[in-house]
């Protein structure tokens, strides 16, 4: 790692004179590209396989992205070590972790890129007030993700399905060679998490006999909160209270782009009449585990619920925006889907009769080729890159944290 010279205010281990003030001088650093917060979230299961390595200092920066509001806040709960986006672009780190592409070019790094969600599924959003010149890629398999000025950027891109690795080939041939076929964190980890379902539903008050219904929205105008707003309300007053209990897990985009104030206040009569709103600080994990039933939409969490044993159910699904070789769009093809105009009772009651667990366990096989295995696989290539013997210790597989414990 390059350490910089400057006047202006840095943290103590990139300063010039830092062996003056640092209790220790490590061998090699480490950035975590942070470009919202479920990005953040999503490299914490990767940069934790760190922990107890005195050898390795790991720095944050956050990304020049929209959806930067809740970052700040988000490095500052973990006591992260951080450096500002311009200091960044200008020391040589060792190795530097992503789960976006904004900004990765800038970099003097070797970067691991991952997906931020269940694979890859959705497409490249299409140009506003033109016409498309090209085919649309899949966000992450697209050559526009992936190079820049006709270098390939990632020096490694992790992947979740030996299936990636064929349609990236397809999509763009030249970033085969940096692809990686290691698993998914948060798939092992629901998996982990099943056998403390009864511990999940206790921390949400979920009373026995009560069927839990999570409803489960991505940001954008085309997610279940954009284009059906009224659903949370419409359930909270038409199921029986004694009978069902209604958590929402909303996008970390969603309350960075307008706020918790006014999410809340949007959300005001279902939460009056019941509506458990989970903060986005909350491990979203052990929330899905618990549930009975899934209302989703696009988002990466209805893709989730499939290895969770509970039945899935789309409200929206904007069909020109998703991959249809993808396992989202395998998922779409089979849900039951939420009619507006009907009776929320009568739906939802009939989902548990027509669920049908060889489709959903078939799309959950699809998120990963490698079940359980990607802490053990992330970390070798981890330490590959750094140049760095492995600690001895296999790495746990963790589980979710109880909804209200900080992550």
């Amino acid at each position: 790692m390059t350490i910089l010279s400057g006047s202006e205010p840095r943290p103590v281990p990139v300063r010039p004179d830092a062996a003056r003030w640092t209790t220790r001088s490590a061998e090699r650093g480490v950035l975590v590209v942070v470009h919202n917060v479920t990005s953040g979230q999503r490299l914490i299961d990767a940069v934790s396989l760190l922990e107890g390595d005195l050898r390795v200092q790991v720095f944050f920066t956050m990304a020049p992205t929209i959806f930067t509001s809740g970052v700040a806040e988000f490095l500052d709960r973990l006591g992260a070590t951080t450096v500002p986006w311009q200091r960044a672009v200008d020391v040589r780190f060792d190795l530097a972790l992503a789960a976006g592409h904004e900004g990765l070019a800038e970099l003097d790094a070797p970067v691991i890129v991952m997906a931020h969600g269940a694979g890859h599924n959705k497409l490249v959003p299409a140009p506003r007030g033109g016409r498309m010149v090209a085919a649309r890629g899949t966000y992450g398999l697209a050559p526009q993700d992936l190079i820049r000025d006709g270098r390939l950027v990632p020096a490694t891109i992790l992947l979740a399905h030996a299936e990636e690795l064929a349609r990236l080939g397809t999509t763009c041939p030249e970033a085969v060679r940096a692809a990686v076929v290691a698993g998914d964190p948060n798939y092992d980890c629901l998996l982990a998490s099943r056998a403390h379902r009864a511990r999940y539903r206790d921390a949400l008050r979920i009373a026995p006999g009560q069927r839990h219904i999570v409803v489960t929205s991505t940001w954008g105008g085309n997610s279940l909160l954009g284009r059906t707003p009224e659903l949370l309300h419409r359930m909270t007053t038409e199921l029986p209270r004694d009978a069902y209990r209604v958590t929402a897990l909303m996008h970390p985009n969603v309350w960075s782009g307008h706020g918790a104030w006014q999410v809340r206040a949007w959300l005001a009569e279902a939460l009056r009449e019941g509506l458990v709103l989970i903060p986005p600080e909350d491990d979203w994990r052990g929330v899905l585990v618990s549930a009975d039933c899934v209302v989703g939409d696009h988002g990466s969490l209805s893709l989730y619920a499939t290895a969770t044993d509970a039945p899935v159910a789309l409200a929206t699904y904007p069909e020109a925006d998703i991959d249809p070789a993808s396992p989202l769009g395998d998922l779409a093809r089979f849900a039951p889907r939420i009619r507006h105009r009907r009776s929320m009772l009568a739906q939802l009651s009939r989902i548990p009769a027509d669920h049908r667990r060889a489709d959903y366990a078939r799309v959950a096989a699809r998120i990963t080729s490698q079940p359980g295995s990607f802490a053990g696989n992330m970390r070798h290539l981890i330490y590959r890159h750094l140049k760095l013997k492995a600690p001895a210790a296999r790495p746990r597989v963790r589980i979710a944290d109880l909804p209200g414990a900080p992550r």
